[in-house]
């Protein structure tokens, strides 16, 4: 009799969780502060502003940001921070400038910022593909 409860428990959230309508957020972000909006956006792909959020199912909304190459950085982060890549192969270490990719592809700036505020699992992918650009 428990097991048939606990499986019809199941069912009742899976059939939940396939009928939920996301809401879609609009963001402006001119003039915002990089690492603020990030963990703002974080909270809202992982729907932790719910008040039925559980951390083991993916139930945030969709974001979409707008004027992206007019974010703000603090300090000398333009000018100061890198970006790490590694090939696997020996001495092949490569930093990239911040202000070079900023340049050529401000949004990816943005979404890499989102991506290291996001839980580390297999939610992870589903939650960023969500974050979306207007141009």
């Amino acid at each position: 009799m428990a097991r048939e409860n606990r499986t019809e428990q199941k069912w009742l959230l899976l059939n939940w969780l396939n009928n939920m309508e996301r809401e879609t957020h609009t963001i402006d972000v001119t003039d915002k502060v990089l690492g603020r909006l990030a963990s703002q956006i974080a909270i809202l792909l992982q729907g932790k502003n719910k008040p039925n959020f559980v951390p083991y199912s993916d139930m945030g909304d969709n974001v979409v940001v707008k004027n992206v190459q007019k974010i703000k950085f603090t300090g000398k982060k333009l000018e100061q921070k890198e970006y790490f890549r590694h090939s696997e192969y020996l001495g092949n270490k490569t930093f990239t400038p911040l202000k070079k990719v900023f340049e050529e592809r401000p949004f990816l700036v943005l979404q890499r910022a989102v991506l290291g505020m996001l839980p580390k699992n297999r939610l992870r992918a589903k939650m960023i593909r969500r974050l979306k650009v207007e141009k």
